[in-house]
């Protein structure tokens, strides 16, 4: 192998894979990017056996060739280069790779390519387009809402549903829901839904940036491994096999008050009252009274043994019952709070041991449900 590209090519293409290098594993090979030449441009690739990435960058190739370096130690050294040409060549003797850029020189001892762990090809399956700003809104919203911990692999995944040409997002962690409701750039042939592993869709969502061009995506007709087709760019994901809950039954039919409230206000009540909500169990309450108008006002408050406590008022259009009361976790509040992008959020609740509902108002594309806490009033 012997190529030579623009450093900043070479910075970017490392720092595009390096969220799929395994840190933590027994085979020493995965710690490691394949560089390869593939139809006159260098191609990166690296693994954790949950996602491979690839991206492929402009080179000029005068030999093809292919081997695996140590990724970190790479990208690190790369980074470091002047804004200049890299030229590379493989080394057989030991196995590893010479690079040269200005007056800098190194050379990295790698392993051969046939030890890195074959990428699963997904050729062939049911394919469908979302827009890239869309497909990044749909993660953004659902994905806070997955499971962090392995006690129930499936749900740190995120529910995929397409059908003709609308898509549903969902995820789930046992204390809330998210789901997203989008339409595809075109109907698809058959309906499907699969499970995608939550860490594959943050990747996606992060590696999407700024292009306008439609995000592809394909599913293999096993349900076992789905592609993601990017600028550039693929990502292969092994999906989540098991049985996801079923979250529209998760989601309340009606509500005993219902109140609309500013979102940038609400937010901010919420965000204060979290600071003393840290040590009194992270409890943040919310008291929704009711006028005869249909003008009310929210209540947030917080409270800790130990350092005191807060309380803020909001005006709030309300209907429903009287007044309504309900605890929830400041940092579940928070979480769907910040990534909602409307002027006003609707609450509606149904009672204290209830689950409640967020959504923004005028859409009907997304609603979030958090389980309360209960708590002593």
């Amino acid at each position: 192998m012997r190529l030579s590209c623009l450093q900043e090519n070479l910075n970017l293409g490392l720092s595009i894979v390096g969220r799929a290098v395994a840190t933590r594993t027994t085979y020493p090979v995965m710690q490691n990017v394949l560089i390869k030449c593939d139809d006159g441009r260098l191609k990166l690739t690296a693994t954790n056996q949950e996602i491979a990435i690839s991206t492929w960058i402009g080179a000029q190739i005068e030999e093809d060739g292919a081997l695996t370096v140590p990724a970190r130690l790479l990208t690190e050294f790369v980074s470091s280069l002047p804004a200049e040409r890299i030229d590379l060549t493989d080394i057989d003797q030991p196995v590893g790779l010479s690079m040269s850029c200005a007056r800098f020189d190194a050379q990295i001892n790698g392993t051969a390519a046939d030890e890195f762990p074959p990428i699963p090809s997904v050729d062939s399956g049911i394919v469908a387009r979302v827009d890239s700003k869309t497909m990044s809104e749909a993660i953004e919203h659902v994905v806070i809402a997955a499971a962090t911990e392995d006690s129930r692999p499936v749900l740190t995944g995120i529910k995929v549903e397409l059908s003709g040409d609308q898509f549903t997002f969902a995820a789930a962690d046992g204390f809330r829901l998210a789901v997203y409701k989008g339409k595809l750039e075109e109907s698809i042939s058959e309906d499907v839904d699969f499970i995608v592993p939550a860490r594959a869709l943050q990747d996606v969502s992060r590696l999407i940036g700024g292009t306008d061009d439609p995000v592809e995506f394909t599913v293999t007709q096993s349900k076992s491994q789905a592609l993601f087709k990017l600028n550039n760019i693929e990502i292969v994901a092994n999906l989540l096999q098991g049985t996801f809950p079923n979250y529209s039954q998760l989601i309340p039919a009606d509500f005993g008050s219902r109140a609309i409230v500013d979102l940038e206000e609400f937010t901010r009540a919420t965000r204060a009252a979290s600071i003393f909500a840290r040590d009194g169990s992270g409890i943040v309450r919310l008291v929704i009274d009711s006028a005869d108008n249909g003008s009310g006002k929210i209540s947030i408050q917080s409270k800790s043994e130990e350092i005191g406590e807060n309380q803020s008022e909001l005006d709030a259009d309300v209907e429903g019952e009287g007044d309504s009361k309900i605890a929830f976790s400041s940092k579940y509040l928070t979480d769907v709070l910040s990534i909602l992008e409307t002027k006003q959020v609707v609450l509606e609740v149904t009672g204290p041991s209830s689950p409640g509902v967020l959504k923004p108002l005028g859409r009907d594309n997304y609603v979030h449900v958090v389980m309360p806490i209960f708590v002593q009033w």
